[in-house]
């Protein structure tokens, strides 16, 4: 007897558990299914009580527990209906289940009146308006869901119009005897699918045809192309068949060819007479590579996903080709100096190249220098050239198939600047002089003028001047006065020059003047 109460105890406790595990489950094919925006407005003003304002939020958490959120996912966000409409969270707030069903459950009721009108000018001016601050994303389906007890919900038709012509779709869910012919008139076709009467205590019946309906309309069935290259691209799509039974289905062809050329799969190809390569992948899969195109070439691609569960539409793409480029295809110099350069070329191949060989000689009958470097580099840096020549420069690509392509270049290099050059007396007066000269700062520590006069023993003097001065001023010289001028490097004095300052006077001071 105990063992029979026992039994009967354990089959009891299992039929209580299976809906429970069953609601905690998320449908795998909603996963990764959709991509965008979706606000719930929610009546939690005076008319709903807290029990049925805490239904509301439960059938929210459920209805969106199975969708994947974030930036290129869905996006959730909810305002609440009352006397002062709140936005409790926007379309950027959350990105996780664990975030979103937690809020849901943190929400207090608004009270007050059912200001509906209020809160669908916030929606329409500030959430949904695509390219607002925390707004809806531009070019991807927006909804809009209202979860009201349909008492007194205001002059709502002319609102709810005009998201509609702004491509908003429109949902309702009555929980309670509202006007059905103001419902009928905001909610967006096809009327059987987009509005909902339901007692508060009976929403689950509708989770699945409601959630059915968001799904329809942000449903993600697009195709892009990335990583064109000229034998090659990528298809990435939306995994729609994610926890199906099923594959998708990929065709692609040069346009404007006719013939079948083979199907990669071992299927039989299609007998239309289309010229078509196609290709198989499983249900979970979210891209594709295309492999032997040719170069400079339009393609049209078709993904047709398949499956005995849901009928989906076939998705299409066209995209070209890049041209082939043999690489070198350009060669550049840079960063040239006296006695270097940087040789640059591209584009880079790697998947063909093998390695690059590079030749550089002096003209017009200078020795032959030869580099290799690998198929990944792009550039080398000459060294050891003599300054003020011209090179004629070669990199030579080595191709795995044997073949090679090959580009120059003559480059210069720079010429010696000497350190300095040009030193120039100019008299300023009958016994000043004005001390110029040319030369290059790089390296130098300065300069160091010295001056004295030649026809009777006097004084030797000095000055020294930083690198970047290139002249200064000498008064009350000497009639007869001799100008030096040497450039100090690190470690020593360099060779200067000198010149003779000639005055006709009897001055018998001198110094300078900086």
């Amino acid at each position: 007897m105990m063992e029979s109460h026992t039994v009967w105890t354990w089959m009891l406790l299992c039929l209580l558990l299976r809906p429970l595990a069953a609601q905690n489950q998320a449908p795998e094919a909603v996963l990764n299914c959709c991509e965008g925006d979706v606000l719930f407005l929610v009546d939690s003003s005076g008319s709903v009580s807290s029990y049925e304002h805490s239904r509301m939020l439960h059938f929210l958490s459920e209805l969106l527990r199975p969708f994947s959120l974030g930036e290129d996912q869905v996006r959730v966000g909810l305002l609440q209906v009352g006397t002062q409409p709140r936005l409790e969270f926007g379309f950027d707030t959350y990105s996780s289940q664990s975030g979103l069903q937690g809020a849901l459950k943190n929400i207090k009721p608004l009270r007050g009146d059912t200001n509906t009108v209020e809160a669908l000018r916030m929606a329409k001016e500030w959430v949904l308006k695509p390219g607002a601050v925390n707004g809806a994303r531009k070019g991807l389906p927006r909804v809009l869901v209202w979860l009201t007890d349909g008492v007194k919900p205001g002059d709502v038709v002319g609102p709810m119009a005009e998201l509609r012509e702004e491509g908003v779709s429109v949902l309702v869910v009555s929980t309670g005897h509202g006007n059905y012919q103001i419902f009928r008139q905001v909610v967006s076709s096809p009327l059987e699918n987009n509005l909902y009467f339901v007692d508060i205590d009976d929403m689950s019946i509708i989770l699945e045809d409601l959630r059915d309906a968001i799904i329809e309309i942000i449903r993600a069935e697009r195709i892009h192309v990335r990583d064109v290259s000229t034998n090659s691209a990528t298809l990435h799509w939306r995994p729609v068949l994610s926890g199906m039974s099923g594959y998708y289905d990929i065709r692609f062809h040069a346009t404007g060819n006719t013939g079948v050329v083979g199907d990669e799969t071992g299927t039989s190809p299609s007998t239309s007479g289309d010229d078509y390569q196609r290709l198989t992948q499983p249900s979970d899969s979210s891209s594709v590579r295309l492999q032997d195109l040719k170069p400079d070439t339009t393609y049209s691609a078709e993904l047709i996903p398949q499956s005995n569960e849901h009928v989906f539409n076939t998705l299409s793409v066209t995209f070209k080709t890049k041209p082939e480029v043999l690489s070198p295809a350009v060669l550049t110099i840079s960063e040239s100096g006296q006695t270097s350069v940087r040789v640059t070329w591209g584009p880079l191949q790697p998947e063909t190249v093998t390695s690059y060989y590079i030749e550089y000689s002096g003209l017009p009958r200078g020795k032959l220098h030869t580099a290799t470097v690998g198929r990944t580099q792009n550039s080398t840096f000459l060294r050891d050239l003599q300054p003020d020549t011209t090179y004629l420069v070669t990199v030579t690509a080595r191709y795995a198939s044997g073949k090679e392509k090959a580009m120059s270049v003559k480059v210069c290099t720079q010429e010696v600047t000497p350190a300095l050059a040009d030193l120039q007396l100019t008299t300023v007066s009958s016994d000043s002089v004005q001390v110029d000269w040319r030369g290059s700062a790089t390296g130098l520590r300065g300069y160091w003028l010295t001056w004295e006069g030649q026809q009777s023993a006097s004084q030797r003097s000095s000055l020294y001047l930083p690198p970047d001065s290139l002249s200064t001023r000498l008064t009350h010289l000497p009639p007869l006065t001799r100008v030096c001028v040497s450039p100090i490097y690190r470690t020593a004095r360099g060779e200067g020059l000198c010149c003779t300052a000639q005055f006709h006077s009897d001055a018998s001071l001198y110094g300078y003047l900086s």
